[in-house]
C-alpha cells in the first residue's frame, strides 16, 4: 500500500517573506492612520480661535488636549466671539466621530454658529437655526453643543443644549452645583427641535466652566464621577484666575483615561468697583452698575 507524503512544509525562506510582507503592510495602514490622525489635530488646532473675548469684571480662559493615545482625535471645539448687541457669545461641543471628518465638521458648526447668532439673540433660536441649517449640508454627522449669551447691561447669562455634558458653576462665597438645564437633540438629528433657554442673573463672584465629555467620562469612569471631581476642584478655585480654574478642571481628565480629546471654557466673573462701568468698543457697551456676578436662577 502507496503512503502519501505529507505536503511540503513552507521553508524557513518563505516565512521570513511572508512577515516581511505582513509587517510593511501594518506599517503602511499605521503611517496613514497616523497621518490622518495628524491631519485632524492640525485642522482643529487652526480652527480653534487663539483667544477668547473679555470685558472688565469678565475674564476667560480655555484649554484643549488631544487624545491620549492620539487615536480619537477632531471632534471638540471651543469658540467665542462679540455680538453686534454688544455682548459676548461662547460655544462648546463635541462632533460624532474622530479623524479628518469630524475635523471639518466641527468647523462648519462654528461658522453655521457665528452666522446664525449675529441675527439671532436668543441662544434657543441659535441652536434652532443652525441645527437646520446643518441638516440641509447632510453630511451624516451630529453633534452636541452648548451655546451661552452673556449680557453685559442686565449681567445675565442666557444659554441652551443640544444634548451636551452640563457645565460647572461655583461662587467665591462657597455656593457651587451644575447647569443641568433641560435641553434639546444634538444638532444635526432632528429638523425643527427647539432648545429651551435659561436665564442665571450673576450676583455674586464665580465661575462657569463649560467642558465636553472627555474632561469627565473614560472607559472606567463615569461621567457623574468625573462631574462630581471638577465641581469639586472649580469650588476650590472659584476665586482664582480663569487659567487657573481651566487647569484645575481638565486634570480630571487624567483620572478618566483621556481616551477622547477634551476641551474647557472658563468665564470668570470679578466682584468689586471695577464693574461700573464697561467701555464702548471692542464689542463692548456701557455698563452702569452692573452688580458683581455669581450664579443664580432667574
Amino acid at each position: 500500500m502507496l503512503r502519501r507524503r505529507p505536503p511540503r512544509s513552507a521553508s524557513a525562506d518563505d516565512l521570513l517573506t511572508t512577515l516581511g510582507r505582513l509587517t510593511a503592510q501594518a506599517r503602511e495602514g499605521a503611517e496613514k492612520q497616523r497621518a490622518r490622525v495628524e491631519l485632524a489635530e492640525a485642522l482643529q488646532r487652526e480652527m480653534l480661535p487663539k483667544r477668547l473675548p473679555e470685558l472688565p469684571g469678565l475674564r476667560t480662559a480655555a484649554t484643549y488636549a488631544p487624545a491620549r493615545h492620539g487615536l480619537a482625535i477632531g471632534g471638540d471645539w471651543y469658540d467665542g466671539f462679540p455680538l453686534p448687541d454688544g455682548s459676548l457669545a461662547f460655544s462648546i461641543g463635541d462632533v460624532q466621530g474622530h479623524d479628518v471628518e469630524a475635523a471639518a465638521f466641527m468647523g462648519q458648526i462654528r461658522l453655521a454658529l457665528r452666522a446664525v447668532a449675529t441675527h439671532a439673540a436668543d441662544p434657543g433660536e441659535v441652536l434652532s437655526r443652525a441645527n437646520d441649517l446643518l441638516l440641509s449640508v447632510d453630511c451624516g454627522l451630529f453633534a452636541t453643543c452648548t451655546f451661552v449669551r452673556f449680557d453685559p447691561v442686565a449681567w445675565t447669562l442666557s444659554s441652551a443644549r443640544a444634548g451636551h455634558v452640563p457645565g460647572v458653576w461655583a461662587t467665591t462665597d462657597g455656593r457651587f452645583g451644575l447647569a443641568d438645564d433641560p435641553g434639546g437633540l444634538p444638532l444635526g438629528i432632528v429638523p425643527g427641535e427647539s432648545y429651551p433657554v435659561a436665564h442665571r442673573r450673576l450676583s455674586t463672584a464665580g465661575a462657569l466652566v463649560l467642558l465636553t465629555d472627555g474632561v469627565v467620562e473614560g472607559p472606567s469612569f463615569p461621567i457623574e464621577a468625573g462631574l462630581n471631581q471638577v465641581t469639586r476642584l472649580v469650588s476650590a478655585n472659584a476665586g482664582e484666575s480663569p487659567a487657573t480654574v481651566a487647569e484645575a478642571a481638565m486634570s480630571v481628565a487624567e483620572f478618566t483615561g483621556h481616551t477622547d480629546d477634551a476641551a474647557v471654557i472658563v468665564l470668570r466673573f470679578d466682584g468689586g468697583d471695577g464693574q461700573d462701568r464697561v467701555k464702548r468698543g471692542a464689542g463692548a457697551r456701557v455698563v452702569a452698575g452692573a452688580r458683581p456676578p455669581a450664579l443664580s436662577d432667574g
